[in-house]
């Protein structure tokens, strides 16, 4: 059938009261099936819209279709926002959107008292209660008295705003996301006219499903606004003065990261080439770079981890920014190509987006546990630079800084993500281009070398003083003809050797060449001369900051810095852990970068871990760091 969408603007009715917040914390939880994700992602996208500052936190199966109405099949889809800056998804929701009993069940521990939970009262059936092991309801059993229930029937008040649309009953069903979107919408004050757009768009090609979803999403609205249950609205005030000026926009980590990568590739006026096979939570990175290839982006979806990296490191021999995409198991089976790419000191950009281990572990769940194996993860003396973003913004910075190290040095660089980065979104302010790093590479284009007799060759080894990186020689240009290949090389010549001393000496040189990297010196943040540092990595950075913060306005003197370069080290990172009376790190795994501090510093540092596949909580954090700081 041929349907209209009109515009309409939702406004909201003077008579009910309106509450000024500075912060909320949301969940939405259902089954995978129930388009939480898309839903948390549109009401992000319209927050982001509206100058909040925020954070997210989503959380799925690995499944694709995991057991409906069951725990393990629970999605969920946590945003924090605020009129100030903000650095985590919060540690509780204050509202918690149910869309079934196991996503009740799975997420109401997390609730603090005196939070608000909305569930779906049609999908509490004596069936669905069952089976997450509920013997009575608990909307009535008295269990959820600590809570302000709204029980709304979704499902009923969804099929019923879609009975003169030609679907069926499971199909408007579907639409219950969009109803719940509404009403939460109305809540908060959330802008509306994004979403709609949202839905025609992705809806084009089904102009009646769009108007379902629309009408949906309007009566979600409309519900909020009638209803006596829902008599207060709240609003969130921009974050005005938590942002420079300039113009943002929502993104994820991993999409920054891509944008990232083609902005270096821009910059290095070099082709992009993404060899990758699809693994989880790296597989967004090789789905957006699929769409550039005005930007000169060549992604090649290879049928397995070691070929992809194959035809990366090819590509990178034939003159492209050369990059694959992985995680933890992926970077086990590129080991070697990595160590090759070590021998023929090629510049490759590895991006390791990790999750939890071992094995297949948990895919869609984060853990920081592949530092050990970055760092040493290859057969023989292989050193590979490893540089590691903070948040989802600083994705983008990162992939220009892995790309500069790459390119520079002529080295295989690590990039080290993880899955709460990878998923999580913030706003982001868009650079100009004058911001970003010149990234131009020289190519090598004649002989470099004389000859006792005079006679000037090429020789493929002979290294650049300051950087010792060899030269960059494309093939096919005319003299520059060289070997390749994992056997040692000759110190210049590049002819194979299996000379002792000359093995020893390559060895060394790669060795001094990672560790000649030129990285900014560590800065500290201690405005109160504490005696105690913190020292974090990667995506714990929002959580100490957080913890941190919490500390110092209860009085705790405490100091912090954060490691972006983790191979090599700054070079006064030494001297500033040495200057503190104990030093904390805490980490996703189970002590790997204190592993390397005290081997390396032989500095005491002691470790603070969790590796339950959840970020750290801001407030579990400030209580243990508190508590290590207690400790003689």
């Amino acid at each position: 059938m041929a349907v209209q969408i009109s515009e309409r603007v939702l406004t909201q009715s003077p008579d009910k009261e309106v509450r000024r917040l500075n912060r909320v914390v949301i969940r939405f939880a259902g089954d995978s099936g129930d388009g939480m994700q898309l839903t948390g992602d549109r009401f992000t996208s319209e927050t982001a819209s509206f100058g909040n500052d925020l954070s997210t936190l989503p959380n799925f199966p690995a499944e694709i279709r995991a057991p409906a109405g069951t725990l393990p099949g629970v999605s969920s889809f946590q945003l924090h926002f605020a009129d100030h800056d903000i650095l985590t998804p919060g540690d509780a929701p204050d509202v918690l959107v149910a869309m079934n009993p196991a996503a009740l069940k799975a997420n109401i521990k997390d609730v603090p008292r005196g939070g608000e939970v909305i569930v779906d009262t049609d999908e509490f059936t004596k069936r669905a209660m069952q089976k997450v092991g509920y013997e009575t309801s608990p909307l009535e059993d008295g269990s959820l008295d600590a809570y302000r229930i709204h029980g709304v029937p979704l499902t009923t008040l969804t099929v019923e705003a879609l009975k003169e649309f030609d679907l069926s009953r499971k199909e408007a069903e579907r639409s219950k996301n969009m109803f719940a979107l509404g009403l939460l919408s109305w809540m908060y004050h959330r802008p509306t006219e994004g979403t709609e757009q949202f839905l025609k768009q992705k809806f084009a090609k089904k102009p009646e499903i769009a108007a379902a979803n629309i009408a949906a999403f309007r009566a979600g609205w409309n519900f909020g606004e009638t209803t006596e249950d829902f008599a207060v609205s709240y609003e969130v005030a921009p974050a005005a003065t938590a942002f420079p000026v300039g113009t943002y926009r929502n993104i994820s980590g991993n999409l920054a990261l891509a944008y990232g990568l083609i902005a270096a590739s821009q910059q290095a006026d070099l082709p992009l080439f993404l060899g990758s096979y699809p693994i989880t939570p790296a597989s967004d990175i090789l789905h957006e770079l699929s769409k550039h290839k005005n930007f000169g982006v060549r992604t090649f979806q290879a049928e397995d981890e070691i070929a992809g990296i194959g035809a990366a490191l090819g590509a990178a021999f034939g003159g492209s920014l050369a990059v694959t995409t992985t995680s933890g198991p992926g970077v086990a089976l590129k080991s070697e190509t990595i160590a090759l790419a070590v021998s023929m000191e090629l510049p490759l950009v590895v991006v390791d987006i990790q999750r939890g281990g071992p094995s297949t572990g948990l895919p869609t769940k984060t853990e920081q546990a592949d530092l050990l194996q970055a760092m040493y993860g290859r057969n023989g003396e292989a050193p590979v630079p490893i540089v590691a973003p903070r948040t989802p913004t600083d994705c983008f910075a990162a992939a220009l800084e892995a790309a500069r190290i790459a390119l520079t040095y002529r080295t295989p660089v690590f990039l080290l993500s993880d899955g709460y980065l990878a998923n999580g979104s913030e706003p982001w302010r868009i650079p100009a281009l004058t911001e970003l790093p010149d990234l131009t590479v020289q190519f090598a284009t004649g002989p470099n070398h004389t000859l006792d007799d005079g006679t000037e060759v090429f020789w493929p080894y002979k290294r650049d003083p300051q950087t010792l990186a060899r030269p960059w020689a494309l093939p096919g240009t005319p003299g520059l003809e060289h070997r390749i290949g994992g056997i040692e090389k000759e110190d210049g010549t590049g002819n194979i050797s299996y000379d002792p001393a000359n093995h020893e000496f390559m060895v060394r040189t790669r060795r001094a060449k990672v560790d000649g990297v030129d990285v900014p010196d560590i800065e500290v943040d201690d405005p109160h001369g504490a005696t105690s540092l913190v020292l974090g990595w990667g995506s714990t950075y929002g959580p100490i900051t957080a913890a941190v913060r919490r500390l110092r306005t209860a009085g705790v003197p405490i100091a912090q810095a954060h490691l972006r370069h983790l191979n090599p080290f700054p070079g006064n990172l030494g001297e500033v852990l040495r200057s503190y009376d104990k030093v904390v790190i805490p980490e996703m795994n189970l002590g790997q970068l204190a592993t390397l501090i005290r081997a390396k510093y032989l500095v005491d540092a002691r470790s603070y871990n969790q590796v339950n596949g959840m970020p750290f909580k801001a407030e579990q954090l400030a209580a243990a760091l508190q508590e290590m700081l207690r400790e003689d």
